[in-house]
């Protein structure tokens, strides 16, 4: 047997033949919603079935914003996407990346022409986009006068911060004269200089919201020097005004949000930085202070009066240094003379002449000690312990030899 394929292989090849026709790539089809399922993974299941037949769609998480109404049984509805085969089941399928409630088709063509034209003239661009300021004081609010969405912006806005101003426009948002009257409210409010504009409505059909998708409201948002916040619809809508607004809105109660600064909020924070201010500045004073009491410290001992005082308490410190060294050394010069004075003693004549001793000199006052050194006649002078004596020689006895002998000179 020739030319035998798994099935996988048959179903591979019919998958190729698929993705290779152009048509099935990007299809539009037309049906009514039938087994509808929500599953938890985020995933759509449904078949489209007319009269005819039914087609098997599946729309992944990752496209769901390509749906902008929640889907029900019965719906007739325009889906774009691909027809491709599940090569596990053999199976085709279509997957959705859009869908589009039916009636609808012609409108959404125009949105998607518009929108491509407007982009591509930078429209959308990102570095148009004007800043909303965080702390608006005046809001004005271009929307029905008595629709849903105002009175959640009210709401809202008196919630966060009863001192902001609101400034409403009463447009018409849907039928004739929409576009004019929205166009109108836009230019009146940037005149009035509100420092931020909110524009939009609550939820409708794609019919009902077409006004916020012409081309003029584009432009007049655009063009406008106040930063726009767009707010149209539900969550899932999505109109021109939302791409060309400098921010979008879910809702107009989350436009609101946007708009208003919470008053409590700020409150606090302002109370914060308060307190932060001031025990910021007290610390600068402390340390200020600190310092302050440092340099007077150190201007004190820096002061010629200090330094004046330092040297006299050096002087006085060397005074006593010396007085004591002084005394020191007296004390012992006193103890040395006093053993000098005693060693003296022993050899004072004075004393000599306390233990019965005499001292006998001539009339020159020369110190007797021979006998050679008088002569008979000679007046001496002979010193005792209570005075002296005075005497005439009339003899000399000199000993002579070992055994003291004399010889008398008459």
């Amino acid at each position: 047997m020739k030319n035998v394929y798994t099935v996988k292989q048959v179903n591979s090849y019919i998958k190729n033949m698929f993705t290779q026709d152009f048509m099935l790539n990007r299809i539009y089809v037309k049906g009514e919603v039938s087994n509808l399922k929500y599953h938890t993974s985020g995933h759509i299941y449904f078949s489209l079935k007319d009269e005819s037949g039914t087609i098997a769609c599946v729309m992944f998480a990752g496209s769901r914003s390509g749906l902008s109404f929640h889907m029900e049984e019965g719906q007739q509805v325009v889906v774009l996407g691909a027809v491709s085969v599940y090569e596990r089941d053999g199976k085709y399928q279509l997957y959705a990346r859009e869908i589009i409630l039916d009636g609808a088709g012609l409108l959404y063509e125009r949105f998607e022409a518009l929108k491509k034209e407007l982009e591509e003239m930078g429209m959308f661009a990102a570095e148009y986009k004007q800043p909303v300021p965080r702390y608006a004081r005046t809001i004005g609010v271009v929307t029905a006068p008595t629709g849903a969405a105002i009175r959640d912006i009210i709401n809202v806005a008196k919630r966060r911060n009863p001192f902001v101003q609101i400034l409403l426009y009463p447009a018409l948002v849907q039928g004739d004269g929409a576009v004019n009257s929205i166009v109108k409210g836009i230019h009146m409010l940037e005149e009035k200089q509100v420092d931020v504009m909110i524009v939009g409505r609550g939820g409708g059909s794609i019919e009902d919201l077409w006004a916020f998708n012409e081309e003029a409201v584009a432009r007049a948002i655009f063009d406008c020097r106040v930063p726009v916040i767009s707010a149209v619809g539900h969550e899932t809508d999505t109109t021109i005004a939302d791409y060309v607004a400098d921010l979008r809105a879910p809702t107009p109660s989350a436009a609101a949000e946007l708009a208003v600064y919470e008053y409590s909020e700020v409150k606090e924070q302002i109370l914060n930085c308060e307190s932060l201010l001031r025990r910021a500045i007290n610390q600068k004073l402390l340390n200020e202070r600190m310092h302050l009491e440092h340099s007077r410290l150190k201007l004190q001992t820096l002061h010629p009066r200090q330094k004046l005082n330092e040297k006299r308490q050096r002087t006085v410190d060397a005074e006593n240094t010396l007085r004591s060294l002084m005394e020191r050394h007296l004390t012992k010069e006193k103890h040395r003379l006093a053993l000098c004075a005693e060693r003296m003693k022993g050899l004072s004549p004075l004393e000599k002449l306390s233990q019965g001793y005499s001292y006998v000199c001539n009339a020159q006052g020369q110190n007797i000690k021979k006998t050679d050194q008088v002569r008979e006649g000679d007046l001496l002078q002979i010193y005792v312990t209570d005075g002296q004596i005075e005497t005439y020689v009339t003899d000399t006895v000199k000993l002579e030899g070992e055994r003291g002998q004399s010889s008398h000179k008459q």
